[in-house]
């Protein structure tokens, strides 16, 4: 399989700060932050509740979700030296790290879970799509080889989307007899990450002013995160397909959205003590 004639070349974006690199990826990930916290309060402020809180929420989500990402990439490579390494950040353990770390301290602050967790569904998208920007920024996270005119080379990505890098690590066995150091177009899947992350926000923004029970709208965002994982696995260099054909992020986005869908179920009613996510506690 040959690449396409033209293709696009990527290059690492490193912005310097005096005597201090700093990478695209830590850009992405600050201003995902950033965003995520922003459109959670407007939605918070829009219910007339207190906007404050998301500053600790937001802590407690970014120390689970470190801890989870390391532990989930520890798991998954079966190396426990991984949890001290620079490199194995992973979304799926990251973003269940941050739920429960964040359930832990809302909990501790006698808040409602439900609530919070609602009104951060919107946010939580906007900085996934933020936050993938920083995959393509570096070169990492990228797709299987691919022959168009808008697939991408990443020769300096992390790693390098070189014939041996996708054999080895990504079980790419089509690409055996060609040179090991060629370097191969492949998906940008950063970037369909990106536009899918968008689409999220923009539905459950939509749908911020919705009447079932609190809640609702964080089990929208589960099942909508399960589905854009399980479709993006399709295009992804992956190798990690211990369940047939599907792979380990796969299994889990299929679990979220059926604890998604279920949770919505649970939450859409608009009687009762909860009656409507803008109604007041």
């Amino acid at each position: 399989m040959g690449d396409a004639a033209v293709s696009i070349v990527h290059h690492p974006t490193v912005l310097q700060l005096g005597p201090l690199p700093l990478t695209g990826f830590g850009v992405a990930m600050l201003a995902a932050f950033v965003i995520g916290q922003a459109v959670a309060q407007s939605v918070l402020t829009q219910r007339g509740e207190d906007p404050n809180v998301m500053g600790d929420v937001l802590i407690a989500a970014v120390i689970g979700g470190l801890v989870g990402g390391k532990v989930y990439y520890s798991i998954l490579t079966r190396d426990p030296a991984a949890l001290v390494e620079r490199a194995g950040f992973v979304f799926w353990g990251g973003l269940i790290g941050g739920i429960v770390a964040s359930f832990l301290w809302i909990r501790f602050k006698k808040l409602s879970f439900a609530r919070i967790s609602d009104a951060s569904a919107a946010g939580l998208a906007a900085a996934y799509a933020v936050g993938r920007t920083g995959c393509w920024a570096v070169g990492d996270d990228y797709g299987r080889a691919w022959a168009s005119r808008f697939a991408v080379k990443f020769p300096e990505g992390a790693p390098p989307s070189t014939v041996q890098n996708l054999i080895s690590q990504f079980g790419q066995a089509d690409l055996a007899g060609r040179p090991p150091a060629e370097v191969v177009s492949v998906y940008p899947t950063q970037l369909f990450e990106v536009a899918m992350g968008l689409a999220m926000f923009a539905i459950l923004w939509k749908f911020r002013n919705h009447r079932h029970a609190a809640g609702w709208l964080f089990g929208a965002y589960c099942v909508l995160a399960g589905v854009e994982r399980i479709a993006i696995e399709v295009f992804r260099a992956k190798d990690d397909r211990f369940f047939g054909p599907f792979t380990v992020a796969q299994v889990i986005g299929a679990l979220f959205v059926v604890a998604g869908a279920a949770w919505m179920a649970a939450r859409r009613g608009t009687s009762g003590p909860a009656a409507g996510a803008q109604a007041t506690a």
